[in-house]
Formats: structure tokens, sequence, C-alpha cells
């Protein structure tokens, strides 16, 4: 598979005009309905406005309403370099490195970085069949380099979750892993987002953890893989996928970002799940703005195609 180079993006994306191009071809694929004229008519774009005018009344149109690039006054490129830094890196990329690359400040990086990994939420619809994974992991510092009034005193200098914030993750094989930021790693908690993603019937994998013990009671095959007795694996039951997912998640962020909030953590698993959802997609940062357009056709801004 050959993959999107900068050399590509600089062809596809010459300009700002080119992105605005590319804006309001996915907002109207099929022509811009005019508001005034009621029908598809041909519209030029303006040379000082980032708009289109009909060509028979004169009524401007923004494709850039109700996007996250409205009200900015940043350039579209510069926009679009930071969805394709932001998709194309394994590990991700910092704000502070997205204010070297695009030559800005520190805050305008920063609303770039939200903005964008807003848009790299991805959640099924519908529950889906199939085989998955379930897991859930902690994130936060080691208790031997916290205060000593907020240390793990049962577990003294390890690495248990006293003081971590739990993130649960649900991973089908062969299609997408979602994950999720939660209070509190237990059944009450855990259980709505299964029921949410998978249908019954499926096959789920886990480890040994108290709260998947009622997912026969709903209705999935359910596979424990034991890890106290060191198996990992046990034929088609394995949560080995998603521990790599964990792992890379935290090896990124322990060495891009180096700390992330709970506030902010959500936004950070859902950019590497987005990644590893896309890992294999030439063009990963057209997911972005098929995202985005998906956006605005939902906040019922004109007349849309469906997405694929």
């Amino acid at each position: 598979m050959k993959r999107y180079t900068i050399t590509q993006f600089n062809l596809d994306f010459p300009n700002d005009d080119a992105c605005l191009d590319v804006v309001k071809n996915l907002i109207y694929p099929t022509g811009i309905t005019c508001r005034k004229c009621g029908v598809v008519r041909p519209h030029h774009r303006l040379t000082k406005r980032k708009a289109y005018s009909c060509d028979y009344c004169g009524t401007h149109v923004y494709p850039l309403a109700a996007t996250i690039f409205e009200k900015s006054r940043s350039s579209l490129k510069s926009w679009f370099y930071a969805m394709y830094l932001m998709a194309s890196t394994r590990t991700g990329i910092s704000a502070k490195q997205l204010e070297r690359e695009l030559g800005c400040t520190y805050k305008t990086a920063w609303r770039f970085f939200k903005q964008i990994r807003k848009l790299m939420s991805e959640v099924p619809e519908e529950p889906l069949p199939g085989d998955y994974e379930l897991d859930e992991t902690f994130w936060g510092g080691a208790s031997k380099n916290r205060h000593r009034s907020k240390r793990n005193k049962e577990q003294g200098m390890g690495r248990g979750p006293t003081g971590k914030t739990p993130i649960f993750g649900i991973l089908q094989r062969g299609g997408y892993v979602t994950t999720y930021v939660i209070p509190k790693a237990d059944t009450a908690t855990i259980e709505p987002y299964i029921k949410r993603h998978i249908a019954p019937g499926s096959r789920i994998s886990t480890d040994e953890a108290y709260h998947y013990r009622n997912l026969r009671m709903l209705g999935y095959s359910h596979g424990v893989v034991r890890h106290s007795a060191e198996v990992y694996v046990d034929g088609e039951i394995t949560t080995n996928r998603i521990e790599g997912l964990w792992s890379t998640i935290k090896r990124g962020m322990s060495g891009v970002n180096h700390y992330v909030s709970p506030k902010y953590l959500q936004g950070y698993v859902d950019a590497y799940s987005f990644r590893y959802n896309h890992r294999d997609d030439a063009t990963p940062m057209h997911r972005i703005l098929t995202a985005m357009i998906r956006q605005v056709r939902d906040g019922k801004h004109g007349e849309y195609a469906p997405i694929d």
C-alpha cells in the first residue's frame, strides 16, 4: 500500500484556495444549491473571502460555516497540515511540536490540537456482532513518584490503580477499537458500554476481572484467559491485541506528551484509537475531514449527500 506522504500532501493542498475547494466539494458533492434561486447553480470562488458566489444571482455561500475552521484567522493549509500530522504519526504529536511545525503560537497550536481531536472520536451507531476483546488499564504516575501523602500505602511502591484514571477498551477483531475514560472499573460502569457496542451472541475474550462475571447472563459467549496462571493465549481466547494498544498509548503519551491530565485524557485516547483503527489507511487525514463534514451535516447546515 502506498503511503500518503508530505510530497503528495503539498500537491493536493498547495494553498488555502485548494483547501477551500476541498471543503466545498465535500459539503456539496453534487453542486451548491443557491439559497435564493432554490436550484443547483454554478458558483465561483470570491477573491477576498472564503466564500462562493452564485453565477446567476450573486448570493454568497460560506462552506466553512459550522466547521472547526469557522472564524479562524489561521490559514486553511495550516489546519490541513495539522490534520495530516495528527493522523499520520503512529504515536501522535504534541501541541508543542505542532507549534514548531506550523510556526504559530502555542495557544493556536493547542486550539488546532483540541478541535481536531474532537473529530477523531469514533463510536459505532449500533451494537455489532463479532469477536471482541475487552480490557481496562490505568493512566497515572508510578506510586513512587507521587507525594508521600498520595502514595498507595497498601501496595507501597507498586503499580496498583490507586490514584490513577481507569480506561476501558472494546476491540472488535477485524474491526474498530473504542476506548472510554471511566470513573471506576466496576460492573455497573462497564456493562452499559458493552451492551451499547456488542450485539448479543458475540464472542468476548477478557481476563479474570470480576466485573466481567455477568457476560454469559447477558447473552454473550465469554472466554477467560487466566493471566494469574501465566496463560495469555488459549486458542481464540486472548486479550493480546487490546493489551498491545494499551502499550502503544502509554508509551506514546509518556514519550510525546509526558503528562496528560484526567480532564483531557479522553481526547488523547480517542486520537490513539483513531490512529489504530486507520493504521492501514493510505490517507487517514481524509477520515478526519469526512468526520467534520458529518458533524456539519448533523448540524443541518445546508443539504448534503449521504457519506459512506
